[in-house]
């Protein structure tokens, strides 16, 4: 057996953080547990999830009869995570706040104060597992592998986390809660922004940042209606429009393909393959290599631009601190401020925050998807 380390889990009081403590103790380690409240603003809509979480907490730490610790990192939190998620809307992008509440939050703040309360290393309940060196693997279940939320991770962070539930499925791990009596074995997964949790969207954002009405506009200029703020909508997205069944138009349904913010217009185009939709490549400015560098400087691997989206065969190709990734087949929605993150097999190369895209063009995009393909054939 390994030697016994004194981890703290970050309890979040569902059932995941709870399982990989009791794994661990399981493991014969010494455990502790940490609640984490960051959000300050929990009673403005009556909205009191962290009370329920930190409840749950409780018990669970009860059941196990390990030391439950409680901090707020709200302030770190506002600095760090809230106010880069505010300032990518304002750009009119769409950001993805996991991503930095993972780096800057849970395993940063966090690992700083568990390190204050004399930890060797800290745990959490995400879907992923540790590879040599050490390298970010995806989680063995596919439907929650959770490597693509972990991609900015620095290696130090990597070398002092622990993340026993790697190696499962979901099902089993409500089952081995349920054999162990932990009280929230079915409690419903967590959704939401990050430490925020679920909100009417549209009318938190509108609490920090005003919303600029403006016009709904075709490719061409063509004007179908009004928009109530170019904040509120992400590319792709066909609900919320407002602007069906016009005279003038098919019945196909209508999609975000663009958002022009200096002319604050929603550009919309017709049926779900439209070519607008779609883009051959992307570019990030400034790439995350878990290892501290990339493979090499021209190489096939395989990415994905949204969590849970299945593995796209792409070739990357590394200019300073950005890639340039093109795909074998061109990539609907691919949206600004959502991030990329690349594979090579089951091992998380890194990723970067999506700067801007290449819309497909019907020849080029031929030729540069059997490049691709050859090249992945080759790896």
């Amino acid at each position: 057996m390994k030697k016994s380390e004194r981890i703290i889990v970050g309890l979040s009081g569902g059932v995941d953080s709870a399982v990989a403590a009791l794994r661990l103790l399981e493991q014969g380690h010494r455990v502790e547990g940490l609640f984490m409240k960051n959000w300050d603003d929990d009673d403005a809509d009556g909205h009191c999830a962290a009370a329920e979480d930190l409840e749950e907490a409780r018990r669970v730490a009860d059941t196990l009869g390990i030391a439950l610790h409680k901090v707020s990192f709200a302030r770190e939190y506002w600095d760090r995570v809230f106010t880069h998620f505010l300032d990518e809307y304002r750009r009119g992008r769409t950001p993805n706040p996991d991503i930095l509440c993972n780096s800057e939050i849970k395993f940063r703040a966090f690992l700083d104060h568990a390190r204050a309360l004399g930890a060797d290393a800290i745990a959490t309940g995400h879907y992923a597992r540790l590879g040599p060196g050490p390298t970010l693997l995806r989680g063995t279940d596919p439907s929650k592998d959770q490597s693509y939320f972990l991609h900015a991770l620095q290696q130090q962070q990597l070398r002092a986390s622990r993340f026993p539930l790697g190696d499962l499925h979901k099902i089993e791990v409500r089952e081995i809660a349920h054999r162990a009596g932990l009280p929230n074995f079915q409690r419903k997964d967590s959704t939401g922004i990050c430490f925020i949790g679920e909100r009417r969207f549209r009318e938190f954002l509108s609490r920090y940042l005003p919303a600029q009405p403006g016009e709904i506009v075709t490719p061409e200029g063509k004007r179908l209606g009004r928009h109530q703020g170019l904040m509120f909508y992400t590319l792709g997205q066909r609900q919320g429009l407002g602007i069906g069944g016009r005279s003038d138009a098919n019945d196909a349904p209508w999609y975000v393909a663009q958002k022009r913010l200096e002319s604050n217009e929603l550009v919309v185009v017709q049926g779900h393959d439209h070519p607008l939709l779609f883009s051959a490549a992307l570019w990030v400015n400034r790439i995350h290599w878990i290892a501290g560098k990339p493979p090499s400087d021209h190489f096939a691997a395989t990415a994905k631009v949204r969590y849970r989206q299945t593995d796209q065969a792409c070739e990357a190709i590394v200019k300073g601190n950005g890639v340039e990734v093109r795909f074998a087949s061109p990539q609907r929605a691919v949206t600004p401020g959502q991030s990329l993150v690349l594979y090579a097999g089951d091992v998380c190369l890194g990723g970067g925050v999506i700067e801007t895209t290449k819309p497909t063009r019907s020849a080029d995009t031929h030729l540069a998807g059997e490049e691709i393909r050859r090249n992945t054939k080759m790896a």
